[in-house]
């Protein structure tokens, strides 16, 4: 049993409250309060990010049109989002399916590739295989400078593939790196609110590539 204290999330648990109405009224005021934190945050991120979705979106699409596949990726929770944003692009609630898969799903080719090349290789190696020029490589994070992600990005950019990342914080080694197209940054020091912000993103990522894809179907 840890002895680490929890005020720094929930500081009315550690206070010896004995009132189970002042409790509850307390529980329900922090619950209200993430929500509307994390409102806010999602909000501020699309708007900020809402030139760069555009354009990668664009990137995207064309790409698709042309054959080409997208490829996603991430650790623990960001490995969760990067399996729900595949899987949206290929199973779209409306729409054109997409090819679209999650490195991350097998987990054969994970443990054997972690087993032996070393768990920093276990997505660079994939792509090796698999990618070609013109495909798409998504890599989520909440910090940005994952090693295996980071090597994956460097071999996604080296075969002709459109690099994107998802990062929390400032961007982490994400940023401003040559081998990363396009950089989506939520601002905050938070891993749950960067997780539902980054969420939101791959959603409107994907309905502004199909929007792409649908205005020009019917201009064609």
């Amino acid at each position: 049993m840890s002895d680490e204290p929890t005020n720094f999330l929930y500081p009315f648990i550690d206070a010896q409250e004995q009132n189970p109405e002042s409790l509850l009224a307390d529980l329900a005021a922090s619950a209200q309060a993430k929500a509307a934190e994390s409102l806010a945050l999602r909000r501020a991120t699309l708007e900020a990010n809402a030139d760069l979705v555009a354009a990668a979106a664009t990137e995207m699409a064309r790409r698709f049109a042309a054959g080409g596949r997208l490829f996603t990726f991430g650790n623990g929770g960001s490995c969760t989002d990067s399996t729900t944003v595949a899987r949206l692009f290929a199973r779209p609630p409306i729409g054109t399916p997409l090819p679209a898969w999650s490195l991350t799903a097998d987990q054969a080719i994970l443990t054997a590739l972690g087993n032996d090349v070393g768990f920093e290789l276990v997505f660079a190696r994939q792509l090796i295989a698999r990618a070609k020029a013109g495909d798409i490589a998504i890599a989520m994070s909440t910090s940005g400078s994952s090693p295996n992600l980071l090597a994956a990005l460097a071999e996604a950019r080296q075969r002709g593939l459109y690099t994107i990342g998802f990062a929390g914080y400032d961007g982490g080694a994400f940023a401003a790196n040559p081998n990363v197209d396009a950089c989506f940054i939520v601002r905050s020091q938070s891993v749950h609110r960067i997780q539902e912000s980054q969420a939101l993103l791959g959603y409107q990522l994907w309905l502004t590539v199909h929007q792409r894809g649908e205005r020009d179907l019917g201009a064609a």
